[in-house]
């Protein structure tokens, strides 16, 4: 069986709010799936329709080829998650509240809760109540707790949130471990497009509750735009050699020029030889890529990007 997470035109309402609308996605097999968009874009609310924490209102989930269904109670062994804001038992320790999660999930060998608080970096704050951790380590209990089970699937919700900078590199490193030594099919949501999209296979954008686009990482360098910015002491003479030469350019804010040529953007030396030898040289050629965000940003349509 290939497809692990599967949804089937998944849609939920609230009266005349539309939360989430036709949402249908693919996820295989140890792979892990960036689920992005912005706050309120419907990735939580998707998230609650896969675990069965809220019936859609109309649409399909299966998880592991089964249907999603509150009374599927035997599904749930194989699935770990976390979604927004990590519980815990405020008063207990961080040992106790994982204790009790083992015994809840009928995890019969006792030296699991040891195992994961090692395994997620918890081991000094072993005995410190859960009230009194920060926000990340608040977050590595939540998924110490979403781990507890040797999950087939991890389903997070923003697990990153709060966590530094040495804290968000675990974190990656140890569910790529988990994907590429486990087979742990792992679905992360987050608007946080860069570190996603260093940790997930495949991503999906999702906006204003309709999925918009899914790409695979390793093509995302392809769809990124790219110019080259050009300046020089008589711009207006070099616009009319290139002009001249079959180049299409344009201004951009602060004066120089830009070429979105392919060409142009492979071979910039071209264009260096082009104007050295025209006794116009250049006082600045660089190419620019354009970053994930603004990608991002371009493909919802925002301020930054054109809708496409």
């Amino acid at each position: 069986m290939d497809e692990i997470i599967k949804t089937d035109k998944l849609s939920k309402s609230y009266q005349e709010v539309h939360a989430v609308e036709g949402v249908s996605l693919n996820v295989r097999k140890g792979e892990i799936y960036g689920f992005l968009g912005l706050n309120g874009a419907g990735k939580t609310t998707t998230i609650r329709m896969l675990l069965g924490m809220i019936r859609p209102t109309s649409g399909t989930s299966y998880l592991l080829g089964k249907k999603v269904d509150a009374g599927n109670q035997q599904l749930w062994k194989s699935i770990g998650y976390l979604v927004e804001t990590p519980y815990s038992y405020p008063e207990l320790t961080v040992w106790d509240n994982l204790e009790i999660s083992r015994r809840l999930h009928n995890i019969a060998d006792k030296s699991t809760v040891d195992s994961v608080i090692d395994k997620l970096q918890l081991t000094t704050y072993r005995d410190r109540k859960a009230k009194n951790l920060s926000l990340g380590n608040a977050q590595r209990l939540g998924l110490a707790k979403a781990m507890l089970n040797n999950p087939k699937i991890l389903i997070l919700d923003e697990p990153i949130n709060g966590l530094d900078p040495a804290g968000i590199v675990e974190i990656r490193k140890l569910l790529q471990d988990l994907s590429m030594n486990k087979g742990v099919t792992v679905f992360i949501s987050s608007h946080i497009l860069g570190e996603v999209a260093k940790l997930a296979n495949r991503i999906g954008i999702i906006h204003q509750g309709s999925l918009v686009q899914e790409v695979n990482t390793n093509k995302l360098d392809l769809l990124l735009h790219k110019r080259l910015v050009l300046g020089a002491r008589n711009i207006e003479a070099v616009r009319g050699k290139l002009i001249e030469k079959g180049y299409s350019l344009d201004f951009t804010e602060d004066g120089n020029l830009e070429l979105a040529d392919g060409k142009a953007v492979k071979h910039p030396e071209e264009i260096a030889n082009i104007l050295v030898h025209s006794g116009m040289p250049p006082t600045l050629l660089k190419t620019e890529i354009e970053d994930l965000e603004s990608y991002f940003l371009r493909m919802i349509g925002m301020k930054g990007g054109n809708a496409i």
